[in-house]
C-alpha cells in the first residue's frame, strides 16, 4: 500500500514538474512568438487598453485619447489634425501608424524600456507603463503662417533654426484629418479609400516625401561650388559666359529670362537668376565637383531621419556635359525634397556650417517630470567654407532687397532669398512649380533666426508668369515674418 502511495507521489510529481516545464516554456521561450501570431488579439487589445502617450507643440498636446467603449478601448485623437497631420501622421487601429506617430511608437505607446522605472520588473510582470509624451520642436505660430499661407494649394513648407537644425514649421498641402482614421469600422475604411482615391494625395507628405525639380534655387548650390573650388574667385566679376549660350555638345541656345545676362557676374546672376552664367559655371565646376558640393547640402543622402524618413535629394553621379549645365540650374534629373531646400538655405545662413534637422526635442513621462530622451544638436557637414558663405548672404540679399526676390522682404529684418521656377511635365507642358528658399535675420540679432523653403505646384497665374518670387516668395515672408516674431 505504501509502495502504491509512493508511486502515485511521484507521478504526480513528475507531472507536476511537467506543467511547470511546459508553462516556463510556454512564457519564456515561446512568448515573443506567440505575441507576434497575428491570431493573438491579446497584444492588440492591450496596445489600445490604455491612452497613448500625446505629442506636443510649444508645450501643448495636439493629440489625445479618446475612450471608445469597445474592445479596442482607446481611439486616437488630434486637436487641428489638418494642420500638424504632416508631422504627427496618423495612429491607427486598422492602418496602423505613420511618421512620428511611427517613429515615436515604443515611446507614445509605452513599449519603450526607457520609459519603465524597473525595467526588470516590468518584464516579469509583463506590466507596461504609461505613454511618454513627445515634445517637437514646431513653433506652432510659424507651423500656422505656412499652412495658411499655402491655402489649401498643392506644395509644402518646411522652416529650421539655422544655428541649431530646429524645425520650426513643416506642412505639407492639401492636408487631411488623421483623426478620420483612428478606428475601426466601415467609415474608417471608407475615408481611406476616399483618401487615397484624391488626385490632389494629401497623405502624401510633400515636404519630406516628395521630390521636386528645385529650379533656379538650386544656382545656390552651384555658386557655392563655383566659389569653393575656385572657378569663381570675385563674384562681382564678369563670369566670362557667351550670350546666346549653347549648351555643350548641342545647338541648343539655353534662354534667360531676364536682359543683362551675357557675360554678366555671379552676383548679377544670382540676383537676377541668370539661367546662362549658372549653367555654364556648373560646367566649369565639372561633374566631381558639383556633385561633391551637392552632396556636403544633403543631396544623395538616403539615411536621413528627423525622426520620419525623408526621401533622398538626387544630383546624378552620370551626366554629358549638357545634361551637367541642366542639373546646376536645378533641371534634368536634379530633384529636391522642400526639406532639403531649406537646408541649402540654412547653411548659407549658418555660415557655412549644416546642422542635423531634427523634429522631436525631448520625450518626457510621468506628466513631465522625467525626461527620457533628449535630442542634441549635432554638425552635419560643412556645406561651404565660411567666406563662400559669406559671400553668398550678400548676393541673396541683393537678390530681395533689388532682384527677383522683393516680395520676400521684411520691415527690420535683413532677408536673403533665392527664387526658383522649375518646369515639368512631358516637354515640360506642365505649369511650373514655383519655389523659394530664404533666410532672415533681425535687425540687432547676431545670426540668422529662420531658413526657409517654399514649393508652390499650383501657382494661380498664367503658365508662362508663374514665377517663385510672385508664387511662393510672399508664403516665405509670411512663415519667416511668424518666426521672427517669437
Amino acid at each position: 500500500m505504501i509502495r502504491n502511495a509512493r508511486r502515485a507521489a511521484a507521478l504526480c510529481a513528475g507531472l507536476l514538474i511537467a506543467l511547470l516545464l511546459n508553462a516556463a516554456r510556454v512564457q519564456i521561450i515561446e512568448a515573443a512568438s506567440l505575441d507576434a501570431d497575428p491570431a493573438n488579439r491579446r497584444s492588440v487589445i492591450a496596445r489600445y487598453g490604455e491612452p497613448r502617450g500625446d505629442i506636443l507643440v510649444d508645450g501643448r498636446p495636439v493629440t489625445g485619447s479618446r475612450d471608445s467603449g469597445q474592445q479596442l478601448r482607446y481611439e486616437r485623437t488630434y486637436t487641428e489634425g489638418p494642420l500638424y497631420a504632416p508631422v504627427t501622421g496618423f495612429s491607427s487601429q486598422t492602418y496602423g501608424t505613420s511618421l512620428v506617430e511611427s517613429a515615436e511608437d515604443a515611446m507614445l505607446s509605452g513599449t519603450d524600456p526607457l520609459l519603465a522605472p524597473f525595467p526588470f520588473w516590468n518584464e516579469l510582470s509583463r506590466g507596461r507603463p504609461d505613454g511618454g509624451d513627445v515634445v517637437t520642436t514646431l513653433d506652432a505660430a510659424t507651423q500656422r503662417a505656412a499652412y495658411e499661407g499655402l491655402g489649401g494649394k498643392r506644395g509644402a513648407a518646411a522652416a529650421l533654426e539655422p544655428s541649431t537644425g530646429r524645425i520650426l514649421a513643416l506642412v505639407s498641402s492639401p492636408s487631411y484629418d488623421p483623426g478620420a482614421l483612428s478606428g475601426t469600422g466601415r467609415a474608417v475604411r471608407r475615408e481611406w479609400a476616399r483618401l487615397n482615391a484624391l488626385p490632389t494625395r494629401p497623405m502624401l507628405n510633400r515636404a519630406i516625401r516628395q521630390t521636386y525639380p528645385p529650379g533656379s534655387a538650386f544656382k545656390i548650390v552651384t555658386a557655392a561650388a563655383a566659389l569653393d573650388t575656385g572657378v569663381v574667385r570675385d563674384p562681382d566679376a564678369p563670369a566670362g559666359t557667351p550670350d546666346p549660350y549653347v549648351l555643350p555638345g548641342t545647338r541648343t541656345t539655353l534662354p534667360d529670362a531676364v536682359d543683362g545676362c551675357g557675360n554678366a557676374s555671379l552676383a548679377y546672376a544670382v540676383q537676377w537668376s541668370c539661367n546662362t552664367v549658372m549653367a555654364d559655371l556648373g560646367v566649369r565646376v565639372g561633374l566631381p565637383g558639383m556633385r561633391e558640393a551637392a552632396r556636403r547640402f544633403g543631396f544623395n543622402d538616403g539615411s536621413l531621419r528627423i525622426p520620419s524618413a525623408v526621401a533622398p535629394s538626387n544630383f546624378d553621379a552620370r551626366m554629358s556635359a549638357d545634361q551637367l549645365a541642366l542639373s546646376s540650374i536645378g533641371q534634368f534629373n536634379t530633384t529636391a525634397t522642400p526639406l532639403q531646400m531649406a537646408m541649402v538655405a540654412a547653411a548659407v545662413a549658418g555660415g557655412g556650417e549644416l546642422k542635423t534637422p531634427y523634429l522631436v526635442d525631448r520625450v518626457i513621462s510621468g506628466g513631465g517630470i522625467r525626461t527620457v530622451a533628449q535630442a542634441h544638436q549635432r554638425s552635419y557637414r560643412q556645406a561651404m567654407s565660411p567666406s563662400t558663405a559669406q559671400q553668398l548672404q550678400r548676393l541673396m540679399v541683393a537678390a530681395v532687397e533689388e532682384g527677383t526676390g522683393a516680395n520676400a522682404a521684411i520691415e527690420g529684418a535683413t532677408v536673403g532669398g533665392k527664387t526658383g521656377t522649375a518646369q515639368h511635365g512631358l516637354g515640360n507642358s506642365g505649369t511650373p512649380y514655383a519655389w523659394f528658399i530664404s533666410w532672415a535675420q533681425r535687425h540687432g540679432s547676431v545670426q540668422p533666426e529662420v531658413a526657409v523653403a517654399v514649393v508652390v505646384e499650383d501657382a494661380e497665374a498664367v503658365r508662362g508668369r508663374v514665377t517663385g518670387g510672385a508664387g511662393a516668395a510672399p508664403i516665405a515672408r509670411a512663415v519667416m515674418e511668424a518666426a521672427l516674431r517669437e
